[in-house]
């Protein structure tokens, strides 16, 4: 779907404040209620628009660790790479997962309330799947964070 000026600013500002009525994104994009659902149904139906959800504060609810692990594995078949992802799937500690290029096979991003939490969502991953080293680094600040992808609004 090729997004225009408007789709943009719309979705910009959905990506700032969801829970945003109808009614105050057309006025903020300079638009009318209807042509603004619409272009909102169509960005959903062509998969631009993923899901709404709501964004909870970690540290209010007890998560005030945030580790960044690294994993390298010896292992790079297909029932290795499956176990791993079965892991990744059922620890809910993981906020994010990714496979890199380079000498780090993956990257985890991982909340929990405090180191030994995140002993033990360690001992559990390394007792569901072999991996050759595991370096966790633990965030000191969060400097930013944001969901919003950087739309061109001109």
């Amino acid at each position: 779907m090729k997004l225009d000026k408007l789709d943009k600013r719309i979705l910009s500002e959905l990506q700032c404040d969801a829970s945003q009525s109808l009614e105050e994104i057309a006025r903020r994009v300079g638009s009318s209620k209807t042509p603004v659902w619409a272009r909102i149904r169509k960005m959903r139906a062509a998969g631009v628009i993923l899901k709404q959800t709501v964004i909870a504060d970690p540290e209010r609810l007890g998560f005030e660790a945030c580790f960044f692990v690294l994993v390298r594995t010896s292992e790079h078949d297909a029932k290795w790479q499956r176990k791993f992802l079965e892991a990744l799937l059922d620890r809910p500690e993981v906020m994010e997962a990714h496979r890199l290029a380079g000498d780090i096979d993956y990257i985890l991003k991982v909340r929990v309330a405090n180191a030994r939490a995140y002993d033990d969502f360690y001992q559990a991953l390394i007792s569901h799947v072999k991996i050759f080293n595991v370096t966790a680094l633990l965030s000191m600040e969060e400097i930013k964070s944001t969901t919003a992808l950087p739309l061109d609004l001109e």
